[in-house]
């Protein structure tokens, strides 16, 4: 009778990498509710506060596909570790700040931790038993948009009783307690991919997301026609290019062009950047929404706990989602729950545009958002890792992490200056700005629904490479054979 190695119990290791993955999601939009009292507190610029988050989806972007890289040739585990061990660091920086520099600086550390999604996707692909993977993968992949909209919530309270340095020191705690107990719980990866980190592949990278950021992220400020912004686009386009140039001839490329060109894969990274356009834009604008007093003719005029509370029904519905995702693409296929996902999150967009006078509505809203990107964000993943072989998990799940956070980043650019481009004379957004910004997410959103019309069908168990990763284990020193 065959027996399968028994490892460290896979539930066990779920509850370390949730924990990881939650401390890095809060921290993605914990401060953005946060940024006017950060501005006054530091005495500094809105253009210059805005790069606490800037900063941070910069550092993500660069570091998520480069850990995942790493991860899969040294060790995941490892890398975990390491991965919060910087994060940990930049948060506690971040926490210490009394300067807007040193925030930025601590911001930009902290987003090394973007690593913490590949390397967790890639460790459930390793040690859960095949049945068990879709629905990890799923959970996982959806506390990621749960834990940015828990950060909405929550940082009104927070703020409002201590004050934003503990912004920083509530997840702390919790990233602390994530490296420790993946230290000595998570097991180490039967799964590695020989070679080395292509550093000039890396520092392509590095330099063309580093244009396109800022680019897009400075396009409000500097204008979208001024040479700056025009100059960073065209620059990112061409080290674009290069990049694919590199990465294509490379024996050992840091992301691989033929996956890249997967079916699978190619079409989840393009819904999963529209997807971000929209995520990324309702969670920096409709804050702002819904505290614009009334008195400008739209708004509730709500405080930063207030506008938390509109935001709950979209938090839970994400929650709840990502915990029935798996067994609802067991029934109708991870393509089609990114399909359904993609109509529920449309739909929610352009009744958020024609409809927000009333609270129900944005109650109403909140739920469909929350249904649809729970349904989309855990299938997606589940896709992303059913279509590549178990080596190549990391890179592949931390690109597509990392081309939501690229779509986020632009989409937030998009959206300021649809937002922004009529002002009323008290210096607020007119309604029309923010009623042409929703219908320009629903839009994006309604592209999405057409990429996923092109995602492939597939097999929800990818079994054959699975129990393959668990043969492996048997190299592994120390492990039991257990009945099976």
């Amino acid at each position: 009778m065959t027996r399968p190695l028994e490892r460290a119990n896979y539930r066990l290791t779920f509850f370390v990498l949730l924990l990881g993955v939650s401390s890095f999601a809060l921290l993605q939009s914990l401060v953005i509710p946060a940024l006017p009292t950060i501005q006054a507190s530091m005495h500094t610029s809105q253009n210059t506060v805005t790069w606490v988050v800037t900063a941070y989806l910069l550092s993500a972007s660069i570091f998520t596909p480069i850990m995942g890289r790493i991860g899969d040739i040294v060790g995941k585990e490892r890398m975990l570790v390491l991965t919060l061990a910087a994060l940990a660091v930049g948060t506690l920086v971040a926490g210490l700040s009394h300067s807007i520099l040193v925030l930025i600086i601590g911001r930009a550390v902290q987003g090394v931790g973007g690593g913490v999604l590949p390397l967790s996707f890639g460790i459930i692909r390793d040690e859960f038993p095949p049945g068990k993977v879709a629905g990890g993968v799923g959970n996982i992949a959806a506390m990621t948009a749960v834990g940015s909209g828990i950060g909405l919530v929550i940082a009104g309270p927070i703020v409002s009783h201590l004050d934003y340095h503990w912004l920083f020191w509530i997840p702390l705690v919790i990233i602390v307690i994530a490296a420790v107990c993946a230290h000595l719980l998570v097991p180490e990866s039967p799964v590695r991919t020989k070679g080395r980190v292509d550093l000039k592949a890396a520092a392509l990278l590095s330099a063309w997301l580093v244009a396109l950021l800022l680019g897009v992220s400075e396009g409000p400020a500097w204008g979208w026609g001024s040479s700056k912004v025009l100059g960073l686009i065209a620059a990112a386009l061409v080290l674009i290019a290069a990049w694919i140039r590199v990465e294509s001839k490379s024996s050992q490329p840091l992301i691989d062009m033929k996956m890249m060109r997967v079916p699978a894969v190619w079409t989840n990274n393009l819904v999963a950047f529209l997807f971000g356009v929209g995520m990324y834009s309702v969670f920096a604008f409709l804050p702002e929404f819904l505290q614009t007093p009334s008195s400008a003719g739209y708004g509730f005029g709500a405080s930063m706990v207030q506008s938390g509370v509109f935001l709950l029904p979209q938090t839970a519905m994400m929650f709840i989602l990502g915990l029935l995702t798996g067994r609802v693409a067991a029934r109708i296929g991870s393509k089609f729950a990114v399909l359904i996902g993609s109509v529920i999150s449309c739909s929610g967009y352009a009744m958020l545009a024609l409809a927000h006078s009333h609270r129900w509505e944005i109650y109403v809203v909140g739920s469909l958002l929350g249904v649809g990107m729970g349904l989309a964000f855990s299938a997606m993943s589940n896709l992303i890792v059913q279509a590549v072989p178990a080596s190549q998990t990391g890179v592949a799940s931390g690109m597509n992490a990392n081309i939501r956070t690229i779509g986020g980043a632009v989409g937030a650019a998009v959206m300021s200056s649809i937002v922004t481009s009529k002002l009323l004379h008290n210096g607020l957004p007119a309604e029309s700005g923010y009623t042409n910004g929703f219908l320009f997410v629903a839009i994006v959103t309604l592209f999405a629904i057409i990429a996923a019309l092109f995602i492939p069908h597939s097999k929800e168990a990818p079994d054959g490479e699975v129990h393959m990763a668990h043969a492996e284990l048997a190299m592994v020193p120390g492990g039991t054979i257990t009945e099976g």
